[in-house]
């Protein structure tokens, strides 16, 4: 009865019984973490497969756009050439830097992990929790050694399969501490702690965005700081109030703290007898923090009408319209509008150099790296000459195979133009903003500003298992 699974939803599944429910998604889960093992074994022999080519380690660090060995994992493991992680991430549908992070793994628990790898490949630890482990021994502070990873291998392989993941965390930590390798934490002494160790710090959390347009914010501060701050940030919310700001107090601290941060009166320093820049409130001029906001907008007879919803490119992240307006109505905020650009337009520029208005277009165009899965905001990528500029055709009087021109650009992050420029991987233009790549072993790609399609035809059957090891 658990085989009518197998095909498209039916009246055979909606008959199931609960317990032959519950043997399917059994044997479903098995299936999956089957899976994630043949992967992470299979990732470690694709490594195997493209060991670094330079003879001296350190060598190929100083050679621009070679392959250079890139330490994945923890010593001892094997190195693996940078440029193999790239189509590995592409065939799988995720970004080089997760293909990098798998491979790592897959080498940690292979090389240095040898009894938690065992288990995951026997079935009894999924993979994805030995991940978590392998993750915290390649990343240690300070680098474990090749026999300190065995030590934390020999106390947690046999458990780590029958307790729960917060548990396991805290098994891998105390096991590194209990080698003597972990740095001492002089805060654990009540008596002298404060002697070592200094506990201040302001950290916001950039990649944690709340629906409303939030941010958090945890800072630890000397003690007279801490006062201050807090009288700051009562003064302010009490002027907001007074103001007729209708938000509650807390609200109002925040907005209060956000005012400081725009003002920054503790910049307004003296310098060799001049004072410091002020605008024309006598307040320090703010600091210039740019957002760049994208909204669809519609005629209705005569009257604009935006979407509720944007893109700000800080980020790649919805905006609301209305959070915009909010931000727009500070006084002290500067409104830049920008003349809308045809993204379908083709503009042109004599020579290789790119102007300002080619390069805005491209990166409004490509919204990001334009490589297979890569999300690397496009205002922090090179722009590519996608056939290369030939520096030497107008001397000679030839046509110039590669324009600068809108057809013949793309927005890059620097680690895909050098793969690119110096690799097998090759890409072309399709149509506005449209590309095609082809990998180094036949493998391709349409990447667009929706994201990345594979156009390659399905895999063959009768692909053999990975063997056992």
């Amino acid at each position: 009865m658990i085989e009518a699974l197998a095909g498209p939803r039916g009246a055979e599944a909606e008959d199931l019984s609960a317990s032959a429910l519950l043997a399917a998604i059994k044997e479903r889960k098995a299936a999956e973490d089957r899976a994630a093992a043949d992967q992470l074994d299979l990732a470690a022999r694709w490594a195997d497969l493209h060991p670094p080519e330079s003879i001296h380690a350190a060598a190929s660090f100083t050679v621009p756009g070679c392959e250079h060995e890139e330490p994945i994992a923890g010593e001892g493991a094997p190195l693996v050439a940078e440029f193999c992680v790239a189509e590995l991430g592409a065939v799988l549908g995720i970004s080089t830097t997760a293909a990098k992070r798998l491979i790592g793994d897959a080498l940690e628990l292979r090389h240095r992990l040898p009894r938690l790898w065992a288990q995951v490949q026997s079935g009894a630890v999924p993979a994805w929790r030995a991940r978590s482990v392998a993750e915290v021994t390649i990343h240690a502070t300070p680098a474990l050694t090749r026999e300190a990873a065995g030590w934390v291998d020999s106390q947690v392989a046999a458990v780590a399969g029958r307790i729960g993941p917060a548990q396991l965390d805290r098994l891998v930590a105390e096991t590194i501490k209990r080698h003597d390798l972990a740095p001492p934490d002089p805060a654990a002494d009540p008596e002298d702690g404060y002697l070592s160790m200094d506990p201040r710090h302001v950290t916001i959390d950039t990649q944690d965005v709340h629906y409303a347009g939030t941010m958090r914010l945890e800072a630890e501060l000397d003690l007279a700081d801490a006062l201050d701050l807090d009288r700051a940030l009562a003064h302010g919310a009490a002027t907001l109030a007074a103001l007729g700001s209708p938000a509650p107090l807390d609200a109002r601290r925040a907005k209060a703290l956000g005012d400081l941060a725009r003002t920054q009166t503790a910049l307004d320093l003296h310098t060799q007898g001049h004072l410091a820049k002020q605008s024309s409130d006598g307040l320090p001029v703010a600091r210039e923090v740019v957002l760049h906001a994208h909204f669809d907008a519609t005629t209705v007879g005569e009257q604009t009408v935006f979407r509720p919803t944007g893109r700000l490119e800080e980020g790649q992240r919805l905006v609301l319209l209305d959070q915009v307006k909010a931000w727009c109505a500070d006084t002290r905020t500067k409104v830049t509008i920008k003349p809308v650009i045809d993204l379908n337009a083709e503009l042109t520029s004599p020579g290789y150099d790119i102007p300002d208005r080619i390069r805005e277009q491209v990166a409004l165009r490509d919204a990001t790296c334009v490589f297979p899965y890569c999300s690397r905001p496009a205002r922090a990528c090179d722009i590519d000459h996608v056939i290369p500029h030939d520096p030497d055709a107008d001397a000679e009087g030839r046509p110039q195979p590669g324009p600068t021109t809108t057809s013949n650009l793309a927005a890059l992050c620097r680690r895909h133009h050098r793969l690119k420029t110096h690799s097998p991987w090759r890409y072309a233009v399709t149509g506005s903003g449209t590309f095609k790549w082809t990998s180094p072993h036949g493998h391709r790609y349409r990447r667009d500003r929706t994201g990345t399609t594979p156009i390659d035809p399905a895999s063959p059957p009768g692909i053999p298992r990975p063997r056992r090891r």
